[in-house]
């Protein structure tokens, strides 16, 4: 080492330690998910039990709507027993920061006793905003519940647009987001993380939706020209359970050519099931939902073995509230994310109720306008608008 470097060396020694440690844990989840077990049978369950949480901002109104519209189909058997709906208080940024936990101890305790969740949009601390550096609420979901593939499903018939995307969503980028190291105030490091599991199981939950919903292509989507050891493992892992499915074609793109094929009217009707990293997963899906009129429109499902979350794509809208339209908010997303739910538990009849009422909304007759304004309908006009349809 030489004299210019020595001056650093207690400094990257500390960071040596700090990564060391994140390394044992890592490894220590690489275990865990090694070691868990099939996928939970909600046909075998005695009740299904569906936690409710508003979290931030616009996240209360829009996600107590959508309860509304799963208590009006699910009634029946709300009513036999068969379905509990649970309303879970304290994923608030509030209560959070109170805590200085991404989730509450006594909140996430409450969450694992559901099934499945139906989420609102909670806040992440940026830098500048004044808050504390805690966790984002979602990623800390993601990890506690092993929620290991996010499925956002994009449609825009007369664009010939049907795409679904399965994001990996508990690696990659965001996987220690918040755990990178300040090696000297010149300095600061992150870390991307890919394990053999994490990237088989969302390419295998990928391939297996694209054959039994008869999906001919599937794109494998990274940057592993540049990010080569991560990336690299993500492709060649999904490449290699890519061909057990003969019958499906299986390309490979980089994510910043394929932003650009999105666009490209004589090629996005070509695709059909996208599998990407997560950071990719989140910032294309952005995208993808702007053709299908914005996140506002989009739903989302994190899918786990034992549990599953359903949200919307967007962020908590702390602007509507402080503005006083947080009643005017559009909760498209959250009712999108509830078909993904009742047709992740087997009410397929009910899912399909919901999205065609949806699609009437959007494609056909958009009797009723919501503008996020006193110039459209409120949340709860909306809500019973769709009501009317089911």
């Amino acid at each position: 080492m030489n004299e210019e470097m020595k001056k650093y060396e207690a400094c990257v020694e500390d960071a040596a330690e700090k990564f060391k440690a994140l390394m044992y844990e890592q490894l220590a989840r690489v275990e865990k998910i090694n070691a868990s077990k099939d996928f939970v049978d909600y046909t075998k369950l005695d009740k299904i039990v569906i936690g409710v949480t508003g979290g931030d901002g616009i996240g209360p109104t829009i996600t107590n709507a959508a309860a509304s519209v799963l208590e009006s189909l699910l009634a029946d058997d709300i009513a036999k027993g068969k379905i509990e709906i649970r309303y879970i208080e304290g994923l608030t940024i509030e209560n959070r920061v109170k805590h200085m936990q991404a989730i509450p101890d006594d909140v996430m305790e409450e969450l694992y006793k559901c099934d499945v969740i139906l989420k609102g949009p909670t806040t992440t601390p940026h830098q500048g905003d004044g808050l504390p550096n805690i966790e984002s609420a979602n990623v800390a979901m993601r990890k506690n519940l092993d929620l290991f593939a996010n499925l956002r499903p994009v449609k825009v018939p007369d664009k010939g647009i049907d795409w679904t995307f399965f994001r990996e969503n508990t690696e990659g980028a965001y996987a220690v987001g918040s755990k990178g190291v300040h090696v000297t105030d010149d300095l600061g490091v992150d870390f991307t993380i890919a394990t053999s599991e994490g990237c088989e199981r969302i390419a295998r939950l990928a391939y297996e939706f694209a054959r039994k919903n008869n999906k001919e292509r599937v794109s494998i989507v990274t940057k592993a020209n540049i990010i080569k050891t991560t990336d690299g493992k993500f492709l060649n892992i999904a490449k290699k359970v890519g061909e057990e499915y003969p019958e499906i074609t299986t390309d490979e793109w980089f994510i910043d050519i394929m932003t650009a094929k999105l666009v490209d009217e004589k090629r996005r009707g070509d695709f059909k099931v996208f599998i990407l990293p997560n950071l990719y997963g989140d910032i294309i899906t952005d995208e993808a939902a702007e053709f299908q009129g914005g996140v506002g429109t989009a739903g989302s499902a994190n899918i786990g073995k034992k549990y599953a979350m359903f949200e919307a794509i967007h962020g908590s809208a702390p602007r509507m509230v402080n503005e006083g339209r947080a009643i005017y908010a559009d909760p498209c997303s959250m009712l999108r994310a509830t078909v993904l739910l009742l047709s992740h538990i087997g009410y397929q009849a009910e899912a399909d109720k919901l999205s065609n009422a949806l699609d009437i909304y959007m494609f056909e007759e958009k009797r009723i306008k919501v503008t996020g304004r006193d110039t459209g309908a409120t949340c709860e006009e909306f809500t019973a608008y769709v009501k009317e349809k089911l």
